[in-house]
């Protein structure tokens, strides 16, 4: 109970009155998502939510973190490591919510950030589980890492939809560290889980604040690095099944436009999410309809602990249904 107070009341508390601080002092500064035609909204929104959901988590890390190294568990300086890398990244990313930095400066730092989490991780946590040589395990560790990051920011499209991800990646990764009996990774996942739910009181179509790349980006990493270390605990099935509608969304709309040989860093609306919403749905539809897959998701990941590939298999039909009933939606959305 003690644990629940600290790691998930608190942090839920602070991201509500966080956020709508943050609120009021990015309308006072004017510092707006204006509409464009690659928007889903249709008037000027406050952009910078991270502002608050970022600090709330990073002082809740900070805090486990102190307390491990304290009491001389292992994975302290691991940790430690992962709270400065998501500073960084919220550093660069308020600077480019506010005036735009390349797309090469970025994705420099994301990496840099992602190697100095995977260069202290424990050497025995094994990503791929021993099916590949140390060295290729960490890489392609950093080459999903580094996805998983921009591929939160890629989805944060609509109203709603980051808070709910956040909060059901963070509940499912709670529930299996109580399960597990991990003291760490059970605060962590708690308190990710309450400040994503936090920024949902403002974010819940129609959003009066979006969460900004301040927001998105250290969410990727920070929620990126808990699913890696629970994979290097032996738990890579869960880690798969939890994000897995992110992952298909994203990676296969990058696949279409690569095969269509668009621009692949250029701003678009071709998610199957947007899609949905452009073809009429409401934001807070789709968004409910995610959720509902996230409910089943956290259930199978749970499965995937004993029985990882018919965990996979089903995991795998929800999604495959998930994007089927999105892609209907869409039918008739504007090109």
């Amino acid at each position: 109970m003690t644990m629940f107070l600290s790691a998930f009341l608190l942090p839920l508390i602070a991201s509500v009155a966080g956020t709508r601080l943050a609120l009021a002092w990015l309308q006072s500064r004017q510092i707006l998502d204006r509409p464009n035609e690659r928007s889903s909204h249709s008037r000027p929104t406050p952009r910078g939510g991270g502002l608050a959901v970022t600090p709330v988590i990073l002082l809740a890390w900070a805090a486990v973190a102190a307390r491990t190294i304290a009491e001389g568990a292992p994975g302290g300086l691991s940790l430690v490591i992962a709270v400065g890398g998501a500073g960084l990244l919220f550093a660069l990313s308020w600077i480019d919510d506010r005036g735009g930095l390349s797309a090469r400066l970025r994705l420099g730092v994301h990496v840099l950030a992602v190697a100095a989490g995977l260069a202290f991780l424990p050497a025995k946590d094994l990503i791929c589980q021993g099916w590949l040589p140390f060295w290729a395990d960490r890489l392609v560790a950093l080459c999903a890492w580094v996805w998983f990051v921009n591929l939160f920011n890629f989805m944060d499209g609509i109203d709603g939809i980051s808070g709910v991800e956040t909060a059901a990646i963070g509940i499912g990764l709670a529930i299996l560290a109580a399960v597990t009996g991990d003291g760490t990774g059970l605060p962590l996942a708690l308190a990710a889980a309450a400040a994503g739910i936090g920024f949902l009181a403002w974010n819940w179509h129609p959003a009066r604040i979006f969460l900004g790349d301040s927001g998105s980006v250290p969410l990727g990493y920070l929620l990126g690095w808990l699913l890696l270390r629970a994979a290097g605990q032996g738990l890579w099935a869960p880690a798969l099944i939890l994000p897995a509608y992110y992952l298909a969304d994203a990676t296969l709309t990058l696949a279409r436009r690569a095969w269509r040989r668009e621009p692949l860093l250029q701003a678009h609306r071709q998610h199957f999410y947007q899609k949905a919403v452009r073809g009429g749905s409401g934001h807070d539809r789709v968004v409910s309809l995610i959720f509902s897959a996230d409910i089943l998701l956290i259930a199978l990941a749970l499965l995937g602990r004993t029985d990882p590939w018919p965990a996979l298999a089903g995991a795998a039909a929800v999604v495959v249904a998930l994007l089927w009933i999105l892609a209907r939606l869409g039918r008739g959305a504007p090109p």
